[in-house]
């Protein structure tokens, strides 16, 4: 038998987030570590299932430049769920 899911606020605050920003459950799921239809079931029960009519989709702006390594945003996407969590990106000078 399957565990029960026990949902914190702070969950269906970045459910209800993610859903206005416009995300889909594939990446509401990932960022929540949770299969993607116990992500949906989720949303229903708390009445976030939809996104608002009026959400706009912002686009990353094509003419940026690209980010440098360890940046925070790219850093901290990529070593979620793992040992790297929370753990400062460090250049190779810094490791001394």
């Amino acid at each position: 038998m399957p565990r029960k899911t026990v949902w914190t606020d702070g969950q269906d605050a970045q459910i209800r987030r993610l859903r206005t920003e416009g995300a889909t459950w594939d990446i509401i799921a990932l960022a929540l570590g949770f299969t993607r239809w116990t992500v949906i079931e989720r949303a229903r029960a708390i009445g976030a299932e939809r996104p608002p009519s009026h959400t706009v989709v912002a686009l990353d702006d094509l003419d940026r430049q690209p980010l440098p390594a360890g940046h925070a945003d790219t850093w901290c996407a990529i070593n979620r769920g793992t040992g790297l969590e929370n753990v400062p990106f460090q250049t190779p000078g810094s490791l001394r």
